[in-house]
């Protein structure tokens, strides 16, 4: 098979599962067999909650952004995910099969899965102490971390404004509801698309952390009351990993999007 056509294969077969993802219906953690509990206590949190969370999330990823940086970069393996990318790229540009293809994502999905472990450490002894609000920045940075391997693991790097914006909003198209999924879809496609073609971007960085933050405190608003409360707070940890795995599984679709969407267009096309 041709290498177009089986970049192309590979992109309609990941695009039917970016739809999937966008058409869904459930939330992070209304699966969750503690439901019932959760229904209970929303008519309990306090009204003034929803402000201090806002303003906990956009003071996370100030945080995360500006200080913690340094830290995920001696957290995150990048030389070793970086060396990993070259190999399997170079592979996929001299073979151009399907089990390079695969053999990149491996790496995007590895970190997802160590990922969602270190959320459910995190948020569950948190969550034993009674402690939600200060988990917020270490979640953050969880989250963040997490996006940023899957990056590296399809070649792209996150430290400019714009991929810290595209970052953000991959974070508010995964998080929202469906109602608002697809508007979201749309800026991380556009955002993306002008990156990629190293076209003028205007961002104010700022702005979209305040959008992402009040989204994900709203979204959230529950599960971080909730892990406020001793013992009880346990419910509140479980719902970090189903979050981290929700924001991985869209970060891998959209990087892959973008990863093969260059391939096509720097591969000559197949004449007929």
């Amino acid at each position: 098979m041709k290498k177009d056509l089986i970049l192309s294969k590979q992109l309609t077969m990941l695009e039917k599962h970016e739809q999937k993802f966008l058409n869904q219906t459930d939330s992070p953690f209304m699966k969750s067999n503690f439901s019932p509990m959760v229904n209970k206590i929303q008519d309990k949190i306090p009204a003034k909650l929803k402000s201090t969370l806002d303003a906990a999330f956009y003071m996370g990823f100030h945080l995360v952004f500006e200080k913690g940086s340094s830290l995920i970069e001696k957290i995150v393996n990048k030389e070793k995910i970086e060396i990993e990318y070259d190999l399997n790229n170079y592979a996929i540009e001299k073979y151009m099969n399907r089990k390079h293809l695969t053999k990149l994502d491996k790496s995007s999905k590895h970190s997802k899965t160590i990922n969602e472990s270190i959320a459910a450490i995190e948020g569950g002894v948190l969550g034993l102490l009674g402690i939600g609000l200060p988990d917020i920045p270490l979640f953050l940075g969880v989250i963040v971390k997490t996006i940023n391997e899957i990056a590296l693991s399809y070649g792209f790097q996150y430290t400019t404004e714009e991929e810290k914006a595209y970052l953000l909003y991959l974070i508010c198209a995964a998080m929202t509801k469906e109602d608002l999924r697809k508007a979201y879809d749309q800026k991380v496609e556009g955002l993306g698309q002008d990156i990629d073609t190293h076209a003028h971007i205007s961002i104010d960085l700022d702005a979209v952390m305040k959008e992402t933050s009040d989204l994900l405190s709203n979204t959230l608003l529950t599960a971080k009351f909730i892990q406020g409360l001793p013992i009880v707070g346990v419910i509140g940890g479980v719902v970090n990993p189903l979050i981290i795995n929700k924001i991985g599984k869209y970060a891998r679709i959209k990087y892959k999007k973008r990863y093969l969407l260059d391939k096509i267009k720097t591969t000559p096309q197949t004449q007929y």
